[in-house]
């Protein structure tokens, strides 16, 4: 069933973006509708975090989430096989393009949009620089190597497994690799500090400001948002006195940006995910 996936997938990126956009949306719509437990996970996260909104909004936004997701995850047919002209032509980098020249060491604040697979192989692909990121294994042999040669496929990368510590990867900060960073979903609460993002305390790691500490590095955040032509990669400017010497702190700070972020366009961000899964002692799961 993986490999007639992605012996598809592999199809999908000869086809002209406009029609794999109306593919995605139409597996958007069809997860929507089909799978009713992460329709919920969505539903609550925006009840929390944007409890202003009418249901009505509340719903419409729902939907569009899907219809983003399915058209990112589609998207990744051509990001990883079509040719790199076509690539190129679809990703859009445009800001601070200064805050990654030279040697600088850099760690890239890169939350969960749906246009994070995007945002990496624009980098990889456009910029001359070699850049690093931590890699979790997929329990499918087949879709993890997939996934893999995938994030491979521009600037021979330096893909750092998550069980390999810490040591390689400030390693290589300190070399010049900037580290593409994604800090911002619901990880292992024993290494997780409990902050606001929305109003609402989530469990945060807060590997952001450690690892810019541990690496002398400066904070550039990323934000990719997808359009209609493919994807514009944002990159803004260096956070300035971060980090600080006060690690809740700078956590906090990290989710009062992100929340800037976000609310630019909320149905970009990754809601699938149970960002509140886990909570302070006395605090049930909303799921």
């Amino acid at each position: 069933m993986t490999k007639l996936l992605l012996m598809m997938m592999r199809l999908a990126a000869r086809l002209p973006l406009p029609v794999v956009r109306a593919l995605g949306a139409a597996l958007g719509w069809f997860l929507y509708a089909a799978v009713a437990s992460r329709r919920r996970v969505v539903q609550t996260n925006l009840a929390l975090c944007f409890p202003q909104w009418t249901p009505e909004h509340r719903r419409s936004v729902v939907r569009r989430v899907f219809v983003l997701f399915g058209q990112s995850w589609l998207d990744r047919a051509w990001l990883w096989h079509a040719p790199a002209a076509t690539v190129r032509a679809r990703l859009q980098i445009v800001g601070a393009f200064d805050a990654l020249t030279g040697q600088t060491p850099t760690v890239l604040f890169a939350p969960h949009f749906m246009g994070l697979d995007a945002a990496w192989t624009a980098l990889t692909q456009q910029l001359q620089r070699r850049f690093a990121t931590i890699y979790s294994p997929q329990l499918n042999p087949a879709a993890d190597a997939w996934i893999y040669q995938g994030r491979q496929r521009f600037g021979a990368p330096e893909m750092v497994a998550r069980l390999a510590g810490v040591k390689p990867i400030v390693q290589a900060v300190r070399a010049g690799e900037p580290l593409y960073l994604l800090p911002d979903m619901n990880f292992d609460p024993s290494e997780s500090l409990f902050v606001p993002f929305f109003g609402e305390p989530a469990a945060t790691v807060p590997s952001l400001a450690r690892f810019a500490k541990l690496g002398r590095a400066q904070v550039v955040p990323v934000v990719t948002t997808l359009t209609p032509a493919g994807y514009e990669v944002r990159i803004l400017p260096p956070w300035s006195d971060f980090p600080s010497d006060n690690l809740e702190a700078d956590t906090r700070r990290m989710n009062r940006e992100l929340e800037a972020y976000i609310e630019r366009d909320p149905a970009q961000y990754y809601w699938v995910h149970k960002r509140f899964k886990d909570r302070p002692e006395g605090m049930q799961s909303p799921y």
